[in-house]
């Protein structure tokens, strides 16, 4: 007797609406952050304003990754690190190709830390000459220039350095058929019948819009105390 064939994949929205736009927003924010760094002098004003963004962004991602699609919440892609080795092994854990695998969940993680660590120096940098962060004038001197030296320094090549690896993965999956891209514009992917998806109707989309301006004003006000 044959086998049975398996059953047809079918479209599965996985990345809801705010995800993606938290995606696409956050890499055009990260991405003219760089450039205006780099350009400095007038540009650092465009830097600042660019870097509030961020900080309005990931403050909606932090909740959103509480109340969000299912696959966009953090416990979808909480992995401890032995099922991280699992996976490196080839012994993948369930679902763990639908949302974030392993080490997709691991590039998330890391790359949502560095900037965090980078918003936050920001907001406290001097460099004692043309640009200094709204809340530096609440940390001591010698503080604000360490986070100076961090924000300039070490902390935008770890970005890049994370930034480059991320690209690279999507490279190599692209290359083994796996294609990572098109779900982050769309929302879907293929898979088998009965996989959950992640709640992305209009109900879902006026709450994240709700959030987004409430992390949109607590980025302005936090920029108003300079």
């Amino acid at each position: 007797m044959r086998n049975p064939s398996p059953p047809a994949l079918v479209p599965v929205r996985i990345w809801d609406l705010p995800t993606r736009l938290f995606h696409w927003l956050l890499v055009l924010a990260v991405v003219g952050l760089i450039i205006t760094g780099n350009l400095g002098g007038n540009w650092m004003v465009w830097h600042a304003r660019l870097g509030l963004t961020v900080l309005g962004l990931l403050v909606f991602r932090l909740v959103w990754g509480v109340v969000g699609g299912q696959w966009s919440r953090f416990a979808s892609f909480s992995y401890s690190p032995r099922k991280l080795m699992h996976y490196l092994r080839g012994r993948a854990p369930a679902n763990a190709e639908v949302g974030h695998s392993p080490l997709g969940a691991l590039s998330v993680w890391a790359m949502l830390a560095v900037l965090t660590v980078q918003v936050g120096t920001g907001l406290v940098t001097d460099d004692e000459i043309a640009f200094t962060g709204p809340l530096a004038r609440f940390v001591e001197t010698s503080t604000a220039l360490a986070a100076t030296a961090w924000h300039k320094g070490p902390g935008k090549l770890v970005l890049l350095a994370l930034i480059g690896l991320h690209v690279g993965a999507i490279i190599v999956y692209h290359l083994r058929g796996k294609r990572l891209v098109p779900p982050m514009l769309h929302g879907d992917k293929l898979l088998p019948p009965g996989t959950p998806g992640s709640r992305d109707d209009a109900r879902q989309r006026v709450l994240a819009l709700v959030l987004a301006l409430a992390s949109g004003a607590l980025a302005a006000w936090v920029g108003s105390l300079g």
